[in-house]
């Protein structure tokens, strides 16, 4: 049961991957009473019929035209559905976090390039990018949050230290190599996801041209050679960088960047080359939270600087960033709903 002083929450597009994501996290969230979940789909079904891990909440879907007004709403609806609807997401809510990537960008010509366009401009200046370590300080009262892609939050994390400790500088020639599990897909994945295509490969579906490469050269500065594959797993992202810095760096200058930028955020963990199993960052081992992992190597020559970083995509890659950035955006503790272990050993979560 909630508190009197709850704040209260509803979940449009809740029957995805994502919106279970989101239910399942705002369910167990201190602060937060979630008020409606929204499907057409599946309208005056129970929540737990479209998610077995939910079976004891007492919620049935309703239809997303009928919204009920709340502190905060999620919505975790494909592409060009926020955008469309981003009037009556304000007027129901006073802070809108999207999880599609209808307010990731800044300009209307990223949109035209990168999309098809965007149908509201005028309101991408008030959005304010959800990944806390990169812009905590904006997210601050934010009544239009977006939440970053999978691929660009696992890129950003591993690369950013570098850039705010001027070992890069932006000039410098970047290779990203990104493996992703099938959740990335979505619920309605289609025949490239179905498992008897999925299994057992590792699939280059994005070499060129990924739409997240936007994300990385705005928050960056940088322009990637960037290329994604599709791998045998349900949840993750893992991430690894080549970098070919244009002065030389040491191990030394390298902790000092990624401890001096993560030692104080409650969701990061450097792994750079440890004992045991496990020595750099993992996708298992971050499975079901919203931690990120982040770890490096230099080559011997020092020539080539190789970063990783792993993720759940569907937790910092998308539903955990999002609460994570709704608890800053509405003052409440950062770690509110969000502090969930990893699981080990594990096999597909």
């Amino acid at each position: 049961m909630s508190s009197d002083t709850s704040l209260t929450a509803s979940v449009v597009g809740g029957t995805g991957f994502t919106g279970g994501e989101l239910l399942r996290l705002l369910a167990g969230h201190p602060e937060f009473e979630v008020v409606q979940a929204t499907s057409r789909s599946k309208t005056n079904k129970t929540v737990g019929h479209q998610h077995p891990n939910l079976r004891d909440l007492e919620l049935r879907f309703s239809d997303p035209d009928d919204l009920e007004s709340v502190d905060v709403l999620f919505a975790a609806t494909p592409h060009g559905v926020t955008m469309e609807r981003i009037d009556r997401f304000r007027e129901a809510a006073g802070t809108v976090v999207d999880l599609s990537a209808d307010f990731r960008l800044d300009t209307e010509a990223q949109y035209d390039e990168w999309y098809d366009g965007h149908s509201r401009p005028e309101l991408l200046e008030k959005a304010e990018y959800a990944l806390p370590e990169l812009n905590r300080e904006n997210l601050e009262g934010a009544e239009i949050v977006a939440s970053g892609g999978c691929n660009a939050t696992a890129t950003i994390m591993g690369l950013m230290p570098l850039f705010e400790a001027g070992v890069l500088d932006g000039d410098e020639q970047i290779v990203v190599d990104v493996k992703v599990g099938s959740s990335e897909g979505g619920a309605g994945g289609g025949e490239a996801s179905s498992h008897p295509e999925r299994s057992g490969v590792v699939r280059p579906y994005a070499p060129t041209g990924h739409r997240h490469e936007a994300e990385i050269e705005q928050f960056l500065g940088v322009n990637v050679s960037f290329t994604v594959h599709a791998v045998e797993m349900i949840r993750g992202a893992s991430a690894t960088c080549h970098v070919f810095p244009e002065e030389p760096v040491s191990k030394g200058d390298l902790w000092s960047a990624y401890r001096g930028q993560y030692e104080d955020e409650p969701f990061v963990e450097l792994v750079a080359g440890g004992g045991g199993v496990y020595r750099y960052p993992e996708p298992k081992a971050v499975a079901g939270t919203n931690k990120a992992e982040v770890g490096f190597e230099l080559d011997p020559g020092n020539e080539r600087l190789v970063v990783f970083s792993a993720i759940d995509n569907m937790m910092k890659g998308s539903a955990g960033q999002a609460v994570h950035a709704a608890n800053v955006a509405l003052g409440l503790e950062e770690t509110a709903g969000l502090d969930i272990r990893g699981l080990h050993p594990v096999g597909s979560p």
